[in-house]
């Protein structure tokens, strides 16, 4: 058994002081207060739930920085970014995906994440071919997880065309594709490459897009691994708005709430070009919205309407999905800027009884909770043990009680100020430090490297 001791802790009932929690392997056993620190307690200031982090395309991590310049294009956008990734991507090995995959996994659990959910879509070798394995590039995932000791959903993913119109694969991205035969073979796969890890992790599926699955590829795909959770990317683009309203006469978000079953086990992700009316119908649904407000913002995707969605009990979650910058406190301090700067407003998604670090941080913690498919989220007996803590001497902390120790974090401080966190009960980092940083960094610099050079 563990037995942390906090000086203070978010509990679901609300901010508590003196906190003892005890762990029975990866889930927490017993919440008390008010008693002095165990001798052998793990001493720590601040304790929190650790959210998951729900969308990741590890790879990509690799790439950050190397896409700041202007193409050949007047005007730069995603899809001429899309096509650089495309580029990067063919030079990617299997070893290459897993030190880079542990390198993102470390600096997630690092600034505070509890667990990472892998939306995987490089699956063969450069030129389409699969690998003997037809599941290695999974497995890369799931040794990186090995490594960093991370909770791991791993959601393999469907990519069959490459528009809405059924044009063949082209370039990087045959190394997506599948037919519906090979993709039940790939999840076998999966699985199978799952089952060494800790057994809080666990198995997903995804489709990439409306754009990239037909209709009945997606009913397909959805019912490989019923009630399990289910991803997909949605409404990101005005011209992906617009490419599927032409050739499915619907708009995305619209077009999916009519012809699917949406409901808890489904996160769709980005949602950033939605109509007032599809917002409130996809908060309706039970679904998580996955917002990456970096990625978002990098790309210039668009914004969420989280005012609207939220003020209609919508539930929503968090990832860094490019992996451009990995960062809980920026990304949640990203999704309440830009609310204010659309609307010229201040404090947009806080509530009379709870301040707005408050609400980004809860939300992010029962959202990523329900779209890892985790009975996480919060500080309580019988939930895995997800849990991150602040170093309450920090500067940015001085003097701040309640809601405004998560308001100095997220608006006025950083990653930084993350000190330990634990994953599925894994103690994975202590004093601002991955336990295993050096030999993890070690083989990134190794692969970032040879990538950027060759």
């Amino acid at each position: 058994m563990t037995i942390i001791h906090a000086r203070r802790a978010l509990l679901p009932e609300g901010w508590a002081e003196a906190v003892t929690v005890t762990l029975d392997g990866g889930r927490i056993a017993a919440v008390g207060t008010g008693a002095p620190a165990p001798a052998h307690a793990v001493r720590v200031g601040v304790l929190l739930p650790a959210p998951a982090n729900i969308h990741s395309h590890a790879f990509q991590r690799a790439m950050a920085g190397l896409t700041e310049r202007r193409g050949p294009d007047p005007s730069d956008s995603f899809w001429t970014w899309r096509r650089l990734m495309y580029r990067f991507l063919e030079a990617l090995t299997p070893e290459d995906v897993t030190a880079i995959a542990a390198f993102v996994q470390m600096e997630m659990l690092e600034a505070g994440y509890g667990a990472s959910v892998e939306f995987h879509y490089l699956h063969h070798a450069p030129g389409g071919a699969p690998y003997d394995n037809i599941a290695e590039m999974s497995a890369s995932i799931a040794d990186a997880a090995a490594q960093s000791g991370i909770a791991l959903t791993l959601l393999p993913v469907l990519y069959q065309q490459g528009g809405c119109d059924g044009r063949p694969l082209q370039g990087g991205q045959t190394r997506f594709g599948n037919s519906d035969e090979q993709f039940a073979r790939l999840v076998e796969g999966a699985e199978a490459a799952l089952a060494p890890l800790p057994d809080d992790c666990r198995l997903g599926i995804a489709a990439h897009s409306l754009r990239a699955v037909t209709p009945q590829a997606l009913d397909f795909a959805g019912a490989l691994r019923p009630g399990a959770p289910f991803h997909m990317h949605l409404a990101e683009q005005i011209a992906e708005v617009e490419e599927v309203e032409a050739h499915l006469g619907a708009r995305p978000v619209r077009w999916l709430l009519d012809h699917a079953e949406i409901d808890a086990r489904w996160c769709l992700v980005h949602c950033t070009q939605m109509e007032r009316d599809e917002t409130l119908a996809l908060a309706r649904s039970g679904a998580v919205a996955g917002l990456c407000p970096i990625t978002e913002s990098s790309l210039g995707d668009g914004i969420f309407d989280g005012v609207a969605y939220l003020g209609a009990g919508g539930r929503f979650a968090i990832g860094s999905d490019s992996n451009i910058r990995i960062s809980l406190s920026e990304e949640l301090r990203t999704l309440e800027y830009s609310q204010r700067l659309r609307d010229g407003s201040r404090a947009a998604l806080a509530r009379p009884d709870k301040s707005t670090g408050r609400v980004l941080f809860e939300g992010a913690c029962l959202g990523g909770a329900q779209a890892a498919g985790r009975q996480a989220g919060a500080i309580a007996p019988g939930l895995i043990a997800d849990l991150a803590a602040l170093d309450d001497q920090a500067i940015s902390l001085t003097g701040r009680e309640g809601d405004a120790l998560l308001d100095s974090w997220i608006f006025a401080g950083d990653d930084r100020l993350v000190s330990d966190v634990w994953s599925g009960g894994r103690h994975l980092v202590k004093d601002g430090r991955h336990i295993a940083r050096e030999a993890i960094e070690a083989a990134w610099r190794a692969a970032a490297g040879r990538l950027t050079s060759s």
